[in-house]
């Protein structure tokens, strides 16, 4: 029966039912039955949509660039999905911010899909299962899909591995920003915006950027990114955006590039989530009576944390050895 459902959302979601997609993103992020069957269903399916990642601080209105270049696209006769990860409530673990409140001028039109994702403490900025999400609007069919980090600063690098692009917001009042990001996200744009330029002080910031962007090295030495002024307010800079991020599109699809970076990509994310498991699967059964135990050693000068917590990690991967993998079939 699960088999069945899981087969029926799947069919669903490619003909881009929005309830079945909302309902499809939904199993995967709850971790329910059949997220793993859904996910399999749809992964041949996986590879049209262009993935665009927006991050930066706080404040700096990436929702609103998010909105500008989606009326854009719409308008040009494209369909996209959009991914907002906003911060978890301490007490529901939700998302405090509504998409629907944030981006109501584009959720009226037609071949447009959006979703808030919770972190749940998750840090990055994103939600722990965004990519997952990003993979079924991608199966749906949306020709671009855009995921919309928190913005948390230099330890924002997880969306590099979601995406094809990654465009930076910063505004002109963000000057502090820059020295936090030249550790982090100055490594890893494909392009950088400077919103509210109508503000005083725009140039200056669009100048800082240009300097540290010289003095930086990125993954792809064939490319050097752009600082682009804007005032999304006024729609300023939006069209010359857009076309940045085409162009950088097109720059990938040369000589495999784009297929190259997601399989980059792809790799990273298993790695992270086979460490989010494996986490998991230690607090579910390395807590108790071994720890405490282990910690009596420690205190005691018996062993050192390092030879206990290596201990300890090999007595536990020995045991796992022993038992059938979840999800192998046998």
């Amino acid at each position: 029966a699960a088999s069945a459902g899981a087969a029926s959302l799947v069919e669903r979601v490619l003909a881009r039912d929005r309830a079945a997609v909302a309902r499809a993103i939904s199993v995967i992020e709850r971790g329910e039955t059949g997220a793993g069957e859904l996910l399999r269903g749809l992964r041949r399916h996986l590879g049209r949509a262009y993935r665009i990642g927006i991050t930066g601080p706080p404040g700096a209105g990436k929702s609103s660039l998010v909105s500008a270049l989606g009326a854009l696209l719409v308008a040009q006769g494209n369909s996209i999905g959009v991914l907002a990860v906003d911060p978890s409530s301490q007490f529901t673990q939700g998302a405090v911010l509504g998409d629907r409140v944030r981006m109501a001028e584009l959720d009226r039109a037609d071949g447009i899909f959006i979703r808030s994702m919770a972190t749940r403490g998750q840090s990055g900025g994103l939600s722990p299962r965004a990519d997952a999400a990003a993979d079924v609007l991608d199966a749906a069919g949306y020709d671009w899909v855009f995921i919309e980090s928190v913005g948390v600063g230099q330890v924002e690098l997880d969306i590099r591995n979601l995406v094809d692009t990654t465009l930076v917001a910063l505004v002109p009042e963000s000057g502090d920003q820059v020295q936090a990001i030249k550790a982090g996200l100055m490594e890893i744009a494909d392009l950088y915006v400077v919103n509210k330029c109508d503000r005083p002080g725009a140039g200056a910031m669009v100048a800082a950027v240009q300097s540290s962007v010289a003095l930086q090295h990125h993954p792809d030495p064939a490319w050097i990114p752009r600082v682009i002024g804007a005032a999304v307010i006024n729609n300023d800079g939006i069209a010359e955006i857009l076309a940045e991020l085409k162009r950088h599109r097109q720059h990938l699809s040369r000589d495999g590039r784009l297929l190259h970076g997601r399989r980059l990509g792809l790799m990273a994310r298993l790695r992270k989530r086979m460490e989010q498991q494996l986490v998991a699967r230690l607090h579910e059964r390395g807590a108790g009576p071994e720890l405490e135990q282990a910690v009596e050693r420690i205190l005691t000068g018996e062993e050192s944390l390092e030879q206990v917590s290596e201990r300890c990690l090999s007595e536990w991967v020995v045991r796992l050895a022993g038992k059938t993998p979840r999800g192998s079939g046998r």
